[in-house]
């Protein structure tokens, strides 16, 4: 969050052949930092935020990148537009999901408390999806009831138990940590610490810390809400497999039989080009797949304070079961 900049003051086998153009406009450095084992040295804190959105917006449809002044326009626009100062809250802001105050709605946190992304990526694609070409998700039919079933969810609070609000929702897992990362609204930040035989990837958001092996061992069979991950170099890009996900991810529409693959691979001294693949046939027509740059930072990371049974969930359950017996005593 923003406060973050005050208290310091006190990655994927693409299926297609599309190179970011983030990429191509840097030259790979003469001699990669290597750890004593030999690997490329991943280790350090990043940031991924960015104004880029996954999707490219219906708005921009047919154009994969922005001139310079396009992309100025956009990030102005895109700035005022979720700017929380200017929300009136008797209006509410349904693009971004919260309801008028007439329907229950608050507009959440002030504009303080933010650290999205204000800037798009340096090629300036108006998607970080580079497959398909459309910058879209794949979603099947019903990928697409069950996330109106989720959005319904989301708007008038309705849950008959914990486990019908998202994982999201009970601070199982981060809107933007993943697997696979994705810049979000705040918490933007991942440590990556390597040690031979492992890599572990520390997210800010829900202090998730992910710990792979990369010694040749075989998957797991336990599922777990970050799934299970192996790794391998595949040259100086390291390659993170992950299967076997209790439930969905924090993607949109996925389940438990989602397949993902990350890439990343060392680009220069302060960068480290995160690509992944994402393939689930019950929930997307298609694999599809996104890149981004993570930018690396002098800020440390910090706890983020969501736990499960935290009392906003509480709230919720507490809010459908009044609901409920109004509902049931009308005449």
């Amino acid at each position: 969050m923003q406060a973050r900049s005050l208290a310091a003051t006190l990655g994927v086998v693409a299926v297609t052949l599309v190179i970011p153009a983030f990429l191509t406009a840097q030259s790979r450095p003469a001699a990669l930092p290597r750890t004593p084992d030999g690997k490329p040295d991943l280790q350090g804190t990043f940031t991924f935020s960015t104004i880029t959105p996954l999707q490219r917006p219906e708005a921009l449809a047919g154009k994969d990148v922005l001139n310079a002044e396009e992309a100025a326009e956009f990030e102005a626009a895109e700035n005022r537009r979720q700017n929380r100062d200017l929300f009136d809250p008797d209006k509410g802001a349904p693009g971004l999901g919260y309801p008028p105050r007439s329907q229950g709605g608050v507009l959440s946190y002030n504009e303080f408390w933010y650290e999205r992304g204000n800037q798009m990526t340096g090629d300036r694609r108006t998607s970080l999806i580079t497959d398909p070409p459309d910058g879209r998700i794949p979603f099947t039919e019903a990928a697409r009831a069950r996330n109106a079933v989720v959005t319904f969810r989301n708007n008038t609070g309705f849950a008959e138990s914990y486990e019908d609000r998202s994982l999201v929702d009970r601070c199982l897992l981060g809107f933007n940590a993943g697997p696979p990362m994705v810049s979000g609204a705040y918490n933007n930040n991942v440590q990556i610490v390597q040690t031979p035989g492992y890599v572990v990837i520390v997210n800010e958001m829900i202090h998730e810390a992910r710990i792979i092996p990369t010694d040749g061992r075989p998957h797991g069979t336990l599922p777990r809400w970050t799934g299970d991950s192996r790794g391998r170099w595949e040259g100086d890009t390291l390659v993170v497999d992950t299967i076997n996900f209790k439930r969905e991810t924090s993607l949109s529409g996925s389940s438990a039989t989602t397949h993902l693959v990350e890439r990343f691979t060392r680009v220069d001294a302060k960068t480290i080009n995160y690509e992944f693949t994402v393939t689930d046939p019950n929930m997307y027509t298609r694999p599809w797949s996104a890149a981004m740059p993570l930018r690396e930072i002098d800020d440390l990371i910090f706890e983020y304070a969501c736990h499960e049974g935290n009392h906003g969930l509480e709230g919720i359950l507490r809010g459908a079961r009044f609901r409920d017996k109004t509902e049931a005593a009308k005449p």
